[in-house]
């Protein structure tokens, strides 16, 4: 259902309607969902190209316990349609803002942190993360010069170290 350009294709979106559309009526959720390609203008770098934007009476569900819902509905349906890394990496689920005010604290809490690194010279651990967020934390940082940002960990312990820039690697 993709291709390999980065952008999703017309059937890969009409794949994701179609059983998003399933998954809740079925599981009778008071959703809807629009699916939006983003301006060139709008993106950043953790700006998609193609957002599915939830609403309805039930988007707290989705939001709740960090959108553990929004997540796990993004990644089951993606998987599903086939998307391939390169695709899906370029279409997020969103709702009420949730994903934008996510990278705003993301970015506030790199900031804190590398600050609190260079003050003391010790390594930073930030919680684990999904692989979005933590992009988000090293490319926050990618331009602060006292500090460098390493993941560690495997599977959902994965998490990012920011360092001393000059501290000796780990590995």
């Amino acid at each position: 259902m993709t291709t390999s350009s980065e952008q999703p294709t017309d059937n890969c979106l009409n794949a994701i309607d179609s059983l998003l559309g399933k998954i809740i009526q079925h599981g009778s959720f008071d959703l809807k969902f629009t699916i939006r390609r983003c301006e060139a203008a709008e993106q950043e770098f953790e700006t998609p190209g193609t957002v599915v934007d939830f609403e309805g009476a039930d988007t707290d569900l989705l939001l709740e316990k960090n959108a553990a819902l929004l997540d796990a509905l993004e990644y089951l349906v993606l998987k599903a349609v086939r998307a391939d890394e390169n695709i899906s990496g370029r279409i997020i689920f969103d709702c009420q803002g949730w994903r934008r005010v996510r990278a705003e604290e993301l970015k506030l809490t790199a900031s804190i942190a590398a600050q609190q690194v260079i003050e003391t010279g010790s390594p930073f651990y930030l919680n684990p993360m999904n692989p979005r967020e933590r992009r988000i934390v090293h490319l926050a940082l990618k331009d602060e010069a006292g500090v460098r940002t390493l993941s560690e960990g495997t599977g959902e312990h994965r998490k990012v170290v920011i360092y001393p820039a000059a501290s000796p690697s780990t590995s």
